[in-house]
């Protein structure tokens, strides 16, 4: 018996203001989740009432039809085995962990074969080389090569996988409940498959975000996950144990939502120049213990200017409220290059400015390419232009991408025509406010 078709999707993101003070748990971060999202469409196949073990098939019909196949059963212990020689760490862990949750055992009724398809939109990944296939609902990118070999683009297709390969995992097992009402189930144990699959506990924006959708973020305390003891074949039991009371308990992130003011949006520029992230940041972390205390006072100093942003946001919101009609003129102002007699604007592009500051400055102490200078000359070329607040290099920086705060009106495929924007491609995204999303199956049948 095969059972109705679910799907569930989850947004990328981009942390707009956070960057390397996201990995400390007494600083808050802004992150924006984006409208390219990780799909995926899960079903089961029962062929009898009780059973010993289980097959969990995941495919990527966008990469060549890529596979990943996982034998469950009670010789193992329940440890999910990869059958067909392709690894996947995320896949790995989310599997484990999810099994490790629910507790299978002997006897009880589960399907046989659960297969998940994988889908990214289009920008999570250069589309290089790529086709385009629709159904009139939804349209995908397609490649001829497998996943590793496409280039991303850094809006966290790791954790968007995670996040929604959790889900649907989750849906095969706990049918009976409403899993959108199960969120921080879904984010532990998502956090915790993502962190394992990495080999290091990572901050957790791109996680939460993919689940919570646009948040003001402040991370978990990273000695939960280390406590956990490491799975080994003769302590499945204790891992198991020890891991369902850290999935249960209260992990105290923040994770308040937020949106980007009224007639603003986020827009992203892909420069493919490509940084090593864990690289930029044993370099920071190098340089923050070799230079503490001044180290902790240029944090604080990033951390003030990261508070006086978001005061800013909440700023423009609170006057679109109370005055509408002075807000759509700031509006018209920001795009005419007119905007100096806002004092919300001058408090925005001074806490953005004193962002920009303080991570060139470690960038020159640190040997660490946060803001590098041409990412510097490119934010300032963008700065110029009307319509346009200013721009960081999000996250852990480097030459990956640069963001862009303009109003909805401004279209920067159209300003940036000259010679010094050559290498940048802006992507087509939205903000979102919605993290993980039920889908309807259709969109997903007959791409051709």
């Amino acid at each position: 018996m095969k059972n109705m078709e679910r799907a569930y999707s989850a947004p990328g993101k981009v942390l707009l203001v956070g960057g390397y003070l996201v990995l400390d748990p007494k600083y808050d971060s802004y992150v924006v989740a984006v409208s390219s999202r990780m799909h995926a469409v899960v079903s089961e196949e029962k062929y009898n009432e009780t059973l010993d073990g289980f097959h969990i098939q995941f495919t990527s019909p966008q990469f060549n039809n890529e596979c990943w196949n996982y034998s469950v059963n009670s010789q193992n212990g329940y440890v999910p085995v990869e059958v067909s020689g392709n690894r996947n760490p995320f896949l790995e862990k989310t599997v484990l962990n999810v099994l490790s949750f629910i507790g299978p055992a002997s006897g009880k009724t589960f399907p046989n074969v659960i297969k998940i398809d994988i889908y990214s939109d289009a920008g999570y990944h250069s589309q290089n080389n790529s086709i385009t296939r629709s159904n009139g609902l939804k349209s995908f990118q397609f490649h001829k090569t497998g996943i590793a070999q496409v280039p991303k683009t850094g809006l966290g297709s790791s954790a968007g996988l995670v996040v929604v390969c959790t889900t649907a995992l989750l849906s095969c097992f706990l049918n009976d409940n409403p899993l959108l009402d199960e969120l921080d189930l879904i984010h532990n144990l998502s956090q915790l498959s993502h962190c394992q699959a990495q080999g290091k506990i990572g901050s957790g924006f791109d996680v939460a975000a993919a689940v919570y959708g646009s948040i003001k973020y402040r991370r978990f305390q990273p000695d939960l996950i280390s406590r956990l003891p490491t799975l080994s074949s003769d302590n499945y039991r204790e891992y198991r144990f020890e891991m369902s009371k850290l999935i249960k308990s209260n992990w105290n992130i923040k994770h308040e939502s937020i949106v980007l003011p009224a007639g603003l949006r986020l827009v992203l520029g892909d420069v493919r120049g490509g940084s090593e992230t864990v690289e930029l940041v044993k370099k920071v972390k190098l340089w923050y213990t070799n230079n503490y205390p001044r180290s902790e006072e240029i944090y604080n100093n990033i951390n003030e200017a990261n508070l006086s942003f978001i005061d800013a946001m909440l700023q423009l919101q609170q006057l679109q409220k109370a005055d509408n009609d002075k807000y759509k003129g700031l509006l018209k102002a920001i795009n005419t290059g007119n905007d100096q007699q806002f004092k919300e604007i001058l408090h925005l592009k001074a806490a953005i400015a004193k962002i920009r500051e303080n991570f060139r400055l470690i960038t020159q102490e640190s040997g660490a390419d946060i803001e590098p200078e041409a990412q510097t000359k490119l934010l300032d070329a963008c700065s110029q232009l009307n319509g346009v607040i200013g721009g960081v290099v999000p996250g852990a920086g480097g030459y990956d991408a640069v963001s862009i705060i303009s109003t909805e009106d401004t279209n920067l495929n159209e300003n940036t025509t000259s010679s010094e924007f050559d290498s940048v491609t802006w992507l087509d995204l939205k903000q979102e406010a919605v993290g993980l999303k039920l889908e309807n199956p259709e969109y997903y049948r007959d791409l051709n």
